[in-house]
């Protein structure tokens, strides 16, 4: 398949911080790979609770110095505070971070409700722009199948919409493999009169049992067909990249035809599997 459209879609990576010295060394190989794809900027997670906190600036700051290329640490607010936020964002600025990603977060095991200064991510968003004013990019999150704790669609994309308003530049979807999904998300937009890019998060099949449990935690809904095929194939490595690869790269070129502004893809600290589907598509440096 190839874009025979005249609208030429950029690509961005998200990646998370290692934990041992094998898995840095491997990140920075994969890494490597990524970023001869010319993305327009990386994503480095924030684990909730402080269980990666302390990689993501250095992975940030490492990831720019080697690549060249912009990287936007990921920032979560659940059960933290302002005055550790407020200490980090100086930080980050210090640092010429001018690009983030803000989220609520997932809540660390154990904790079952909500606690700290921050319920939501609208109340970060409206934080950081109280304390550094229009200094960041911020791009947050957005649920065109719905947040996994979401009650009502219509609340849920109010909660979207605060976050809009609050002062988001942007947006990324939790991914997702019905395009209908996207298309509704951006007629809600259009009614609504948000004009924010939102850009639809991309994660690659490679591993089905680990699929299953990504979607299960944030509700992503895995067609049927896709889901009984995969499951079919069971320790079919192989066959199920290959199937993986081919739906995706559908996937993406039906968003494409919706006017996706921009693709960013969740790679779990693997080049290939995103790479080719930018490859199939000629999507950034692949479009030659």
């Amino acid at each position: 398949m190839s874009n025979t459209s005249n609208h030429k879609p950029s690509i961005s990576f998200e990646f998370f911080p290692a934990k041992s010295e094998e898995s840095q060394n491997k990140l920075r190989e994969e890494r490597t790979k990524l970023a001869a794809a010319d993305p327009t900027y990386f994503s480095v997670t924030y684990g909730a609770g402080g269980t990666t906190r302390s990689h993501t600036l250095e992975t940030v700051l490492e990831t720019r110095k080697v690549t060249g290329i912009n990287s936007a640490p990921h920032l979560s607010c659940v059960g933290d505070n302002r005055e550790h936020l407020g200490s980090l964002l100086e930080e980050y600025k210090s640092h010429g971070i001018n690009k983030m990603v803000a989220l609520r977060g997932d809540l660390p095991s154990g904790m079952g409700i909500l606690k700290g200064e921050f319920a939501y991510a609208r109340d970060l968003v409206a934080f950081i722009r109280e304390k550094t004013g229009d200094h960041f990019h911020l791009a947050v999150a957005a649920y065109p199948e719905m947040h996994p704790q979401g009650v009502t669609l219509d609340l849920d994309f109010q909660r979207f919409v605060e976050k809009v308003d609050a002062g988001a530049n942007s947006a990324i979807t939790q991914y997702f493999y019905n395009a209908d999904a996207y298309e509704h998300f951006m007629d809600l937009c259009a009614k609504k009169n948000v004009k924010i890019p939102v850009v639809p998060g991309i994660m690659p099949i490679t591993n089905y049992s680990r699929l299953a449990r990504f979607s299960q935690m944030c509700g992503a809904e895995i067609p049927r067909w896709l889901e009984k095929q995969l499951m079919a194939y069971g320790d079919d490595t192989k066959s199920i990249r290959q199937l993986g690869e081919e739906a995706v790269t559908r996937l993406v070129e039906k968003l494409i035809g919706l006017g996706a502004p921009s693709f960013h893809f969740y790679t779990l600290n693997q080049a290939e599997p995103s790479l080719a589907i930018c490859r199939n598509l000629k999507l950034g440096a692949f479009d030659t």
